[in-house]
């Protein structure tokens, strides 16, 4: 019996020996793991006796080399995002990373360990340069989740501090070219040893905005006073709500124009832009005032010879002039009264005490013939609407080739 259960126990044995030394290899794998991650023990205490050897006699109040030569600070900057630039608080924002080299001679240490690495913790414990910014209105030091600081010795005393910082800093603009300007802003820092360095960044505005919100209404608003030119001069309250609906339009195109922009004493490009376009619809809204004036100034007036033609309607005496001596043309009956065609061009018309005023600007009698008329440019101005139709879409569109092309090239 006992010699059949020892084989089993022998077994038991040897199953029991290969699954504890399976367990010690996991086990010290995982030791091995660790040792991977964390620094050892030796080395933590290492650092720890550095350290509390170098702060002994420290004094964080006084610059390295005190006395004796300045303090050389090197500087780098690394730009994370910058932006938003504000036209109207003449600055812009930017997030950078700084950092900062010096040596400190004191900070000097002999180990195996050629460089410490260090958290915000040590920052307060040794001397930092006084570094300022120069134009910053506002800065922020970013501290989610723990200070975003770092801190590095070498062991010859070199010291690397770096840091991020979200500061918005003042610009001057110039924005006589708004909105497609250019501008070079500064960011400038220093010590109180006085010394400045300034860092340049060559901003140009993206106009996609500009162009959406305002240039594109203001030009739809000018077509759009034109098409008064193409309504009958008769139809009086249209052409009139049209004209002040388009100079309506622009004041507020021009009052949201202006809410992007400081109050500056010069005029910017979009200034000008928004301007001329609210002279063209202006002008559009006058020029059916000019036609509707001057076409129920002409009256007709009889003064040679009268006929005399009986109203069928009313049983009365009908008077008229004929120009030439000639009766109209065509004669077309309505509601009983009786009409002619081209009466208008058969009479004649008062204007300036009784003078021809047929043609425009040609109110005295020796204008078609005499000296007062040569090298003068005949207006009719019945036609004032055809003129209109070839002379505001003409000049509006070399206003904008000379604008673009000014702005934009040269």
């Amino acid at each position: 019996m006992s010699a059949k259960l020892l084989p089993v126990f022998f077994l038991l044995s040897v199953f029991h020996a290969c699954s504890g030394k399976d367990e010690e290899d996991e086990y010290e794998d995982g030791i091995t793991n660790q040792k991977w991650v964390l620094a050892p023990k030796t080395q933590d205490r290492d650092v720890t006796l550095i350290l509390n050897k170098l702060l002994r006699e420290y004094d964080k109040k006084l610059r390295p080399d005190i006395g004796i030569k300045p303090t050389v600070i090197d500087v780098d900057i690394y730009v994370n995002s910058i932006g938003p630039v504000s036209s109207i608080n003449m600055e812009y924002q930017i997030d950078i990373f700084f950092a900062q080299t010096w040596t400190d001679s004191r900070l000097r240490f002999n180990s195996t360990m050629k460089i410490l690495t260090l958290n915000s913790n040590m920052v307060g414990l040794i001397w930092i340069p006084d570094t300022i910014f120069r134009n910053s209105k506002t800065a922020e030091a970013h501290w989610i989740t723990t200070p975003n600081q770092l801190l590095r010795i070498w062991n010859d005393g070199k010291i690397l501090y770096t840091l991020r910082l979200t500061i918005n800093a003042e610009c001057q603009l110039q924005l006589h070219n708004f909105p497609m300007d250019e501008h070079s802003c500064p960011l400038i820092f220093s010590s109180c040893d006085y010394v400045v360095m300034t860092i340049y960044f060559d901003l140009s505005r993206r106009m996609g905005y500009f162009t959406i919100q305002t240039y594109i209404p203001c030009i739809l608003t000018v077509v759009l006073s034109w098409v008064s030119f193409w309504i009958k001069k008769d139809a009086t309250p249209a052409r009139t709500a049209l004209g002040i609906t388009t100079v309506l339009t622009m004041t507020t195109l021009s009052t949201i124009a202006r809410k992007s922009l400081p109050r500056v004493s010069y005029v910017t490009a979009m200034d000008l832009f928004v301007t001329v376009c609210f002279l063209f619809v202006f002008a559009a809204l006058m020029e059916y005032a000019t036609l509707n004036y001057y076409s129920s100034c002409r009256k007709p007036s009889c003064t040679k010879k009268k006929k005399s033609l009986p109203d069928v309607s009313f049983g009365h005496v009908m008077n008229y002039s004929v120009l030439d001596m000639r009766p109209p043309t065509t004669v077309i009956t309505l509601n009983n009264a009786m009409y002619w065609q081209e009466f208008e061009d058969t009479c004649v018309y008062e204007c300036l005490d009784g003078k021809d005023c047929q043609s425009f600007f040609c109110c005295y009698e020796e204008c078609k013939s005499g000296s007062w008329r040569r090298g003068r440019i005949h207006i009719d101005i019945l036609e004032l609407d055809s003129y209109s139709r070839v002379f505001f879409p003409t000049s509006f569109l070399l206003f904008n080739l000379v604008y673009w092309v000014g702005y934009l090239y040269l």
